[in-house]
């Protein structure tokens, strides 16, 4: 058995690349010799980026979302970005009898022709319920999520988005959760606080000048930005609060990251965060209530220090353990199993519980 990811080539950070590449490796990780993982990445052609740029220049219309017809393989493509020992797949073709293909929702549109014609089992990687709308053909959508296998979800919250959407029913559903590798609890805190300035920049901005009179001045804010994955968490283990400016998110995983590091996370939850978002280790702030975003970031840094850490200790260990690789391998082993059924193989019940 094969399972392949579908994936894309993200020149930046992207927790949902980050989640496939963790799940193949996991996978991978198991050491059962019938099963392994891939990741294919797809790129856009540099053809259709021309024709693109050509469209633009002389206004002509495009339709919304990408075309399979306009995508080719990134063969042999690794991210710079985060670290990670990922099996590439460099081609196209699929074994309708030992592979199985999952694919992220951003790219659900293509299973019809890249799956269910060719009758490839697959399933939808439901990363995000507001990254659903990927393209302008509604009944190809819908077609390609009622012919999935099953659809995987990071959230109560996705899962709600896929009911409502596509009618799918429950059981149809397996929940998995986005994973932290992070099990280190050294921390060397400074009065630092961080954010990344790629999410909702015009709140970020608007953080930044109205808190710049009143921030104590032995503390400073440092933006995580052009960093690799090692290079974050060295950031974060220095930093004492995280500003959270997630936007319409299935499930955030940078401020989870931040928590375990020892910051405490205070703004938006993105919606889906609502799952985790919770006291002493978070603190939710209602979205573009700026004023009070300010007030309490400046509330906390007379509260966060070294006391703080040793008090939050329980709920760090906690909110590791639930979304660490472990748990999360309890998950995938019960995906495995579902595939298993779907190809009609027959792996052995004991190795897939092992």
């Amino acid at each position: 058995m094969n399972i392949i990811y579908l994936n894309t080539t993200e020149k930046g950070p992207s927790g949902g690349a980050k989640i496939i590449y963790k799940h193949s490796d996991i996978i991978n990780n198991l050491k059962i010799e019938e099963i392994k993982s891939e990741v294919l990445h797809l790129k856009k052609a540099k053809i259709s980026k021309f024709k693109t740029s050509i469209k633009k220049i002389f206004r002509i219309h495009q339709a919304a979302g990408w075309k399979l017809s306009d995508m080719c393989i990134a063969k042999n493509y690794k991210s710079k970005w985060i670290n990670n020992s990922i099996k590439v797949r460099n081609k196209f073709e699929f074994d309708p009898e030992n592979d199985f293909v999952v694919i992220p929702e951003i790219f659900a549109h293509f299973a019809e022709d890249m799956l269910i014609k060719k009758n490839i089992k697959y399933a939808i990687f439901l990363l995000n319920g507001y990254s659903m709308n990927f393209t302008s053909d509604r009944v190809k959508l819908i077609n390609s999520y009622a012919k999935a296998e099953f659809i995987l979800s990071c959230s109560k919250d996705i899962s709600q988005c896929a009911k409502f959407v596509f009618n799918i029913i429950k059981k149809k559903i397996i929940k998995v959760n986005v994973i932290s590798m992070i099990s280190d609890q050294k921390f060397n805190k400074k009065n630092i606080i961080t954010y990344m300035p790629r999410k909702l920049i015009s709140h970020s901005n608007n953080v930044l000048f109205f808190i710049q009179s009143h921030l104590p001045k032995n503390w400073i804010i440092k933006p995580i930005h052009k960093l690799n994955e090692t290079q974050v968490f060295k950031l974060l283990k220095e930093s004492r609060i995280f500003l959270s400016f997630s936007d319409m998110e299935g499930l955030g995983l940078p401020p989870i990251e931040a928590a375990a590091l020892g910051n405490k996370a205070i703004g938006y939850t993105g919606h889906g965060g609502n799952e985790y978002w919770r006291q002493p280790l978070f603190e939710k702030i209602e979205h573009g209530n700026i004023v009070k975003f300010c007030k309490t970031i400046l509330k906390n840094t007379n509260l966060i220090n070294n006391k703080w850490l040793k008090k939050t200790s329980n709920e760090r260990k906690k909110l590791i353990q639930k979304y660490s690789p472990k748990e999360e391998k309890i998950k995938i082993l019960k995906m495995i199993k579902t595939i298993s059924h779907v190809l009609n193989t027959h792996l052995y019940k004991k190795k897939l519980t092992n």
